[in-house]
């Protein structure tokens, strides 16, 4: 498996979203290796994947559905959480992050879930618009680091017009190139040389090792600030808590997910304990960032309070 090879990953790890792109180029340059659209599950050559939503009995991967509509309204609560403290730092920031989350979960849940036939225009354009959505979410992740060190002040145009012009690049970007992926636009981004080996490297750059950076980078910079800045170690737990719970679900995601897969005999997989341990996570970070904004941090700490 070379670097920007999704082969492995579309075979082992059931309702891996980016599939959904090669399965349409695969249907221009090796239709013949493909399950049928009407029933083919989010995957190639899946060793374990649930069928698609395509008669009465069919649930689709209903735990994923019910999971992803709970996540949704707790993600709803976070937002006005943070829209209460209306002088906190980084508020707006979070507020754009947490945005972005809400609105990934409904794109999580149609392009994972088997609702749309593998191959169609619409899994397509979703799929493309969710992992756009995904970078964009890592930048804002990253970016609200870079706020709390002060970087720039917070709230003002110096701090906003970066933040959102990164956040509309990271997506614009990333939802192009998975575009080109699937549609073969042009020639840039594929198509994969050979077909099998499901190869991007751009995608897997904007999707795989984007995400994990973003989050690496922010977990040092938090606990720089707590550490550092603030000089407590009370806030730093529950950025340990929430970097904890992020690496739990992606070893979910990734090591778990078939096997509750063929456990289940292909009615869940490891998705929904993934979104449940990811929405876990934000809803730390929240408290996290309600810790180092409580009123109890002295003024010559630079702009924490509420």
């Amino acid at each position: 498996m070379a670097f920007g090879d999704f082969q492995q990953l579309c075979r082992d790890v059931p309702s891996y979203p980016w599939c959904n792109l090669f399965y349409r180029q695969l249907q221009k340059t090796a239709p013949t290796t493909l399950a049928p659209p009407a029933s083919a599950p989010v995957g190639i050559a899946a060793k374990c994947g649930i069928p698609r939503l395509a008669a009465p009995h069919d649930l689709g991967n209903i735990a994923n559905v019910v999971v992803c509509g709970l996540a949704f309204f707790v993600v709803l609560f976070l937002i006005s959480v943070a829209v209460r403290r209306k002088a906190a730092v980084a508020r707006v920031e979070l507020l754009f992050f947490l945005t972005l989350y809400l609105v990934s979960l409904p794109l999580q849940l149609i392009s994972t879930s088997s609702f749309l036939a593998q191959g169609s225009t619409a899994l397509v354009a979703i799929t493309a618009v969710h992992a756009g959505v995904v970078a964009a979410l890592f930048w804002c992740l990253l970016g609200n680091a870079l706020i709390s060190m002060q970087v720039v002040e917070d709230g003002t145009l110096s701090s906003l017009i970066p933040f959102g012009f990164f956040t509309a690049a990271f997506f614009t970007v990333t939802t192009y190139i998975s575009l080109d992926v699937a549609l073969t636009l042009t020639s840039t981004f594929g198509p994969s040389n050979p077909p099998a080996a499901l190869h991007s490297i751009p995608l897997f750059v904007f999707t795989s090792v984007w995400p994990g950076a973003a989050a690496l980078l922010y977990f040092g910079m938090m606990a720089y600030v707590v550490l550092g800045v603030l000089r407590e170690v009370r806030p730093l737990w529950y950025y340990i808590l929430a970097a904890v719970l992020f690496i739990l679900s992606q070893l979910d995601y990734f090591l778990l997910s078939e096997v509750i897969c063929t456990g289940s005999h292909a009615k869940v997989d490891g998705a929904f304990v993934a979104t449940i341990l990811e929405t876990a996570a934000v809803g730390v970070l929240v408290m996290a960032w309600r810790s180092i904004t409580e009123e109890s941090w002295d003024d010559d700490m630079g702009y924490y309070g509420t």
